[in-house]
């Protein structure tokens, strides 16, 4: 059985990295500063408050996966990206976070046990 593709579009955190030789190289030489770096970034790249959400949404998918196993998968899009952008064009959300449940349910806003209804319909459906 096909895993059931849940997208989520919401406001994430943005970090910018070196190429993947670089950050080995500059992590294997201990470059004063650089987890610094990185965490500064990722602290100061949203709000708290949208912090606060995505680390609530962040949490959410992981129980949900752990209750699920692996019949659910998820795909987290940034809104602010162009993918985040051309989604939610495509899927016409104008509010975040939102979710597209195997490319035909949409939801938006933070009320998550409706997400989860909307997940355990899905997986009802798939096993019928």
């Amino acid at each position: 059985m096909k895993p059931l593709m849940v997208e989520i579009i919401a406001y994430a955190p943005t970090q910018y990295f070196h190429c993947q030789h670089c950050e080995v190289v500059w992590n294997q030489a201990k470059v004063d500063g650089v987890k610094a770096f990185h965490r500064d970034a990722q602290e100061s790249s949203l709000p708290p408050e949208m912090m606060a959400e995505y680390r609530s949404l962040s949490d959410w998918v992981l129980r949900t996966v752990e209750r699920h196993g692996g019949r659910v998968v998820f795909k987290v899009i940034d809104a602010a990206s162009v993918e985040g952008i051309l989604k939610s064009l495509r899927y016409g959300m104008r509010r975040y976070p939102a979710f597209v449940i195997a490319g035909k349910e949409k939801l938006a806003g933070a009320d998550l046990p409706q997400v989860e209804a909307a997940i355990t319909r899905h997986l009802a459906f798939q096993s019928a």
